[in-house]
Order: C-alpha cells, then sequence, then structure tokens
C-alpha cells in the first residue's frame, strides 16, 4: 500500500496501492528495512503462536515485501505461504527475494483488493495479518472472512502496531526537547480520522466474528542504533513520511528542528546521531475457528 505515514512506514501493508510510483519504491524500501531490523523481533512472534500441528497452507494477508511471509516459511518447513498485497510493487519485491531465498516455489503471490472481492484462498490452518487489519474499509467484514476461510480448529493471527516507531530521547534534539513526541500527536490525529482501527484492541472483535481467543501478547523492541546502521536509515525514512503529512500542523520552530534531523549533511541529522533508538511495540491476539 502507498499510504504515506503517520499510518507509518512499517505499519505498511494494506490494501489500497493507488500512490505515485516514487511513492512505490519508497514505500518497499522501508518496508525492507523494516523487515532487516526487526527479523528477530518478528521470529519471535510467530514463535509464539499457539499452533496445532505444523500448519501446511498459511495466508498472509497484506503481506507487504514479505517480512511475514518469510518468517513463517522459517518457522514452518514444510508449509507453502499464499501472500497478498493490493501492490504490484510490494508483490514484485516479496517474489525477488523469494527466489533470492531458494523459496519461491513455497510462495503464492495474490494481488488483491480485500475491501472488494476476496480471492479463492484456499483453506489455510493459519492466517497472518500484521498491521493490515486497520487498513480495511469493514474490518468487522474482513474478520468474518477470515473466519469462513480456516479450516476447523485452525488459527487466525492478528498483530497490531502501538503507533509509530520512537527512534529519539525525550529531550532531543537539543534545541527543541519533546520534538517526536508532538510530531507523533499530529500524526495521530491525522491517522484517526484516515484508519479509525489503527490500535484497535482486536480481542473483542475477534470473539464476535465467532473466534476463540487462545492469547494475547505485547512484544516489545529495543534497538540501538548506534549498533544497527539501518536505524538510522529507517528513523530517516519514517520522519520524512510523517513530515510530509503533519507539516501543515506544526508550529515553525518544531518544523525547522525537524528539517535539521532529516538533513542527510547536517550535524544534528539522525543519520549522523549516536543516541538513535528503535522503540516498537506490537501486540498480537491468536485467534481460533471452533470445529
Amino acid at each position: 500500500m502507498s499510504h504515506t505515514p503517520p499510518h507509518g512506514p512499517h505499519h505498511g501493508h494494506g490494501h489500497h496501492g493507488h500512490g505515485h510510483h516514487h511513492d512505490g519504491e519508497d514505500q518497499v524500501e522501508m518496508l525492507d528495512l523494516s523487515e532487516e531490523i526487526l527479523a528477530e523481533h518478528i521470529a519471535a512472534t510467530t514463535a509464539w503462536l499457539p499452533v496445532q500441528g505444523s500448519p501446511r497452507r498459511i495466508v498472509d494477508l497484506g503481506c507487504g515485501t514479505g517480512a511475514g511471509t518469510f518468517a513463517l516459511l522459517a518457522r514452518f518447513p514444510e508449509a507453502h505461504v499464499t501472500a497478498v498485497d493490493s501492490s504490484a510493487e510490494h508483490l514484485d519485491r516479496l517474489g525477488e527475494k523469494a527466489r533470492a531465498q531458494g523459496v519461491d516455489e513455497r510462495v503464492r503471490r495474490v494481488r488483491a483488493d480485500l475491501d472488494s472481492d476476496w480471492p479463492d484462498l484456499g483453506t489455510p490452518e493459519l492466517v497472518w495479518a500484521s498491521a493490515s487489519m486497520h487498513h480495511m474499509a469493514d474490518p468487522e467484514r474482513a474478520l468474518r472472512k477470515v473466519h469462513d476461510l480456516l479450516a476447523p480448529g485452525g488459527l487466525f493471527a492478528v498483530v497490531e502496531l502501538a503507533g509509530l516507531p520512537h527512534f529519539l530521547p525525550a529531550d532531543a534534539p537539543e534545541d527543541r526537547p519533546g520534538l517526536e513526541a508532538r510530531i507523533y500527536a499530529a500524526a495521530d490525529r491525522f491517522s484517526a480520522e484516515e484508519m479509525p482501527y489503527r490500535g484497535a484492541d482486536w480481542g473483542p472483535m475477534l470473539t464476535g466474528a465467532g473466534f476463540v481467543l487462545e492469547g494475547e501478547r505485547v512484544f516489545t523492541a529495543n534497538i540501538e542504533g548506534s549498533r544497527n546502521e539501518t536505524v538510522g536509515r529507517y528513523a530517516l525514512g519514517t520522519l520524512r513520511r510523517v513530515r510530509a503529512a503533519v507539516a501543515d500542523e506544526l508550529a515553525p520552530d518544531d518544523l525547522a528542528a525537524l528539517d535539521r534531523l532529516l538533513d542527510t549533511g547536517g550535524p544534528g541529522g539522525v543519520l549522523r546521531r549516536d543516541d538513535l533508538v528503535l522503540r516498537t511495540e506490537r501486540t498480537v491476539w491468536a485467534a481460533r475457528r471452533g470445529g
């Protein structure tokens, strides 16, 4: 999908790919960076899933460029994954990575807008939806669709992110402490109108759609930028996209301070800071179809 955040770059596995080509390339890069940085985090999430046996047929709804797809393939070596997204660019990139990893024959790519007609996705034992359900125009309809799709006893894993990833200490930058909190508050106001289900508690909605809730768990990541240069690039991309959405809402001094952070050649730019830390949190609900 090619919404610009505040919906958050690694939220972005949604179903409305209508952006410009450049936006699509930028989104692909951000999804790839997210996958690289959070690989252990995603692997821990898939390892926790209370599956019964070893699922052979898995669906990844709103797959993006494949962070969840490849984690699931690694976790379940006998499985085949159907990867669904509305963006041809995302699916093309996923295909490139699948070929490079030698798992192309285990991946089926399906381009679909799940707000309209659902394609035939078989009868999977596991459906995974990471940061994609909140993009649906009618999430409750989508939950019922997944319930009816799953094999009896199958598991649905819904992953929701707690807002945008944080990178800066609260007292940074030096000239405008607390800047990140203020620009994210503006971003949250914007996305609350665009995507009212972002950050939702999916538990009651899952039980309302006929699922039995098997577990809920919060996973947190805290990755020091000094040990991972990718964090700086990810921070740069995230803050650029937030700026594009909320520039008109910011006080002039905050906008100027943000632009200094985004200056790739400047001494105060995020690529040169030694205090960056990627802090992010996601909640996972595991829900079973009875039968």
